[in-house]
């Protein structure tokens, strides 16, 4: 089976790597000629262009497209279907918009192109353990790339989960949920941090809660793993980012009447953890010390 790949990025190079593991004939294009180059050397066969991609795949055609949400993959896929023909298959396992998916499921349509969105987890680590993932669309064109997922999936690692932008509101959920549980994990950590005087062994104590813990989960692993390398994190600033997909769910929940507090609180705080000073902490502090007299510390530390 030949399909095509446009994205070659973290993980979209590794999910190549899997599908040519696999047997698949992977047709690729990337922004970048280096990004093609490397994946030509692992067995891939290389396009100059998205026109060109379409070019050296027989029809029905099936191209994934692996990057960021936004105009980036408004871009790609608006170039697929302006070379694509009916029967042809759209894939969009990026972080995209379940609104836009619906949009572009519908648009799609109208030109007979198949559309699935399939929300994909796993990080780096896919390569290795597969790939979660979440699809939406109609099942008959589930079905017809349904091969392509059980090459990239663990077992029982892929579903189809709804229609046509389903399998993106699944993805934008789970990584609202991954947001509050990482911030629960870095809260309970840093109480453990600031505890000095018992002199906690944090990578220790991370260990120790994977064996048995209610808590245990592959995220403490990996905090296991980084306090192992840097029990302190000196070497980690302490500036978080958000790929959007956390503000569509606190922008779902309120559209839905949903108190989701902890996944709202943790995206919260990966804004706050941008400031250098916050403004808001400063004023909190200025007006404690007009109506109590509290004691104010100076910029200069005094």
């Amino acid at each position: 089976m030949r399909i095509g790949f446009i994205g070659l990025g973290r993980m979209g190079g590794n999910m190549v790597r899997r599908l040519l593991s696999s047997g698949f004939e992977v047709v690729v294009y990337a922004r970048t000629a280096e990004s093609v180059s490397k994946a030509e050397e692992r067995g891939a066969a290389g396009a100059a262009s998205v026109e060109d991609l379409i070019g050296k795949l027989e029809r029905p055609r099936i191209v994934w497209v692996m990057v960021p949400a936004g105009d980036a993959t408004e871009g790609a896929i608006k170039r697929l279907a302006s070379s694509m023909d009916e029967g042809d298959m759209v894939i969009d396992g990026g972080n995209s918009f379940y609104k836009d998916s619906m949009r572009r499921a519908e648009e799609l349509g109208k030109r007979k192109i198949s559309f699935l969105d399939a929300g994909t987890s796993g990080g780096t680590w896919g390569l290795e353990k597969g790939y979660c993932l979440m699809v939406g669309g109609d099942r008959e064109v589930f079905q017809k790339a349904e091969r392509i997922f059980r090459a990239l999936a663990p077992e029982n690692g892929y579903s189809l989960v709804g229609p046509g932008g389903a399998g993106h509101f699944v993805k934008m959920v789970h990584n609202g949920i991954e947001y509050a549980m990482l911030q629960g994990y870095a809260e309970g950590f840093e109480m453990l941090h600031a505890k000095k005087e018992f002199g906690l062994d944090l990578h220790g104590i991370a260990g120790l809660w994977n064996n048995g813990g209610v808590i245990r989960s592959w995220l403490l692993k990996l905090a296991e793993d980084a306090l192992g390398k840097d029990p302190a994190l000196s070497a980690v600033r302490g500036y978080v980012d958000d790929s959007g997909e956390g503000r569509w769910a606190v922008a779902e929940a309120l559209e839905q009447d949903v108190p989701a507090v902890a996944i709202t609180l943790a995206l919260l705080e990966r804004f706050r953890s941008r400031q250098d000073e916050s403004f808001s902490a400063k004023m909190i502090a200025a007006l404690r010390s007009e109506f109590g007299g509290h004691t104010v510390k100076k910029t200069d530390g005094s």
